[in-house]
C-alpha cells in the first residue's frame, strides 16, 4: 500500500450555495510538492442514493430531469441526496418514490460510486430495487419527471444515446446486468 501525501495546508479558496472548493498543499512521499484543488460539499454530507430500480428481469426504470451541469434534459436513474436521520435504503425508497413513482418491496445495497475522484469528494450509493409497485410522493423536484425504461440487453445502445451521458448510472446498470446474470435472473447473452 503507498503511503499518501503529507497534507502541508488546506484552505477553502472559493464557495457557493452548494459547493466549496478546497485547495490542498501537498507532500509525495518523494519529496515532491503539489497543490490539489478539489469539489467538496459545503454542508456535513450525508452522501446521494442512485436507484436502479427493475420493472421486471429486463427493463430497468430511467428519469428525464433538467441537468444544470450540461443545461439539458437528460436520462439516467432517479437519485438523490441522503437526509440526515436516513440510511441508505431508506433515502432509495424515498427518492424512487419522488423522482419515478414507485416504492420497493426488495432493496439491496450493492456498492459505492464516485464520479470524478480526482478532484470531487462526493461519492454515491448504488442500490438495487426489485418487485416495485406504484407510490408517488412529493419531492423537491421543480417539474414533474418523466419515466422511461431501458432494457438491459441495450446497455450499448444507452451508452449512445446522447440524451443519456452519466457514466455512474451506466456503470450502475452494467452491475446490475451481470450481478442479476449471475443469480439466474436474467440471462443477455
Amino acid at each position: 500500500m503507498r503511503q499518501k501525501p503529507t497534507v502541508l495546508a488546506r484552505e477553502i479558496v472559493a464557495t457557493s450555495r452548494l459547493f466549496c472548493v478546497e485547495e490542498l498543499k501537498l507532500r509525495f512521499s518523494n519529496g515532491v510538492e503539489r497543490t490539489y484543488e478539489r469539489l467538496v460539499g459545503k454542508s456535513a454530507g450525508y452522501g446521494a442514493v442512485m436507484i436502479v430500480a427493475m420493472l421486471d428481469a429486463e427493463h430497468a426504470v430511467l428519469i428525464e430531469e433538467y441537468c444544470g451541469g450540461t443545461d439539458e434534459y437528460e436520462l439516467s436513474l432517479p437519485k438523490g441526496l441522503i437526509e440526515p436521520g436516513e440510511d441508505v435504503l431508506a433515502a432509495a425508497e424515498r427518492e424512487l418514490k419522488e423522482e419515478a413513482g414507485f416504492g420497493a418491496r426488495q432493496l439491496e445495497h450493492l456498492t459505492e460510486l464516485s464520479l470524478s475522484p480526482g478532484y470531487m469528494s462526493q461519492k454515491i450509493q448504488v442500490v438495487l430495487a426489485t418487485d416495485l409497485y406504484e407510490e408517488r410522493l412529493e419531492g423537491d423536484e421543480p417539474e414533474p419527471m418523466r419515466v422511461d425504461k431501458v432494457n438491459l440487453r441495450e446497455l450499448s445502445a444507452l451508452a449512445l444515446n446522447p440524451q443519456f451521458s452519466e457514466g455512474r448510472a451506466l456503470a450502475a446498470l452494467y452491475l446490475t446486468r451481470d450481478l442479476l446474470s449471475q443469480r439466474g435472473v436474467f440471462n443477455y447473452e
